[in-house]
């Protein structure tokens, strides 16, 4: 009943080993580095999406003081123009008399 042929593993098609199988430093070092590289492109990504959204912030915020700045110059020539047409109402007054004329007109 038994054959007179030697046993080996080749002539099997499975191979079962008793031994956990090991992957190369190089393979691992390979998947670090590919885990690594993805890791970076994520970050650089990341990254890049903030500095867009930061940029178009500060944008909005030179704009917005643009308009802010042209806004006090209308006022300050608008002041310019009513201190001259007090000055010119009163002509007795000084400066500070007229400023605090106003103040007490106000309230």
């Amino acid at each position: 009943m038994c054959n007179n042929m030697a046993w080996s593993p080749s002539s099997h098609p499975i191979h079962v080993s008793s031994k956990p199988r090991h992957r190369s430093k190089q393979t691992k070092l390979q998947i670090y580095r590919l885990c690594r590289k993805r890791c970076e492109e994520d970050v650089k990504k990341e990254m890049e999406l903030m500095n867009l959204k930061l940029y178009l912030e500060n944008r909005s915020i030179i704009e917005e003081n643009e308009k802010l700045r042209k806004k006090a110059s209308v006022l300050h020539r608008e002041n310019l123009a009513l201190m001259c047409e007090l000055q010119t109402k009163f002509p007795h007054l000084d400066r500070f008399s007229t400023t605090l004329l106003l103040l007490l007109q106000n309230h």
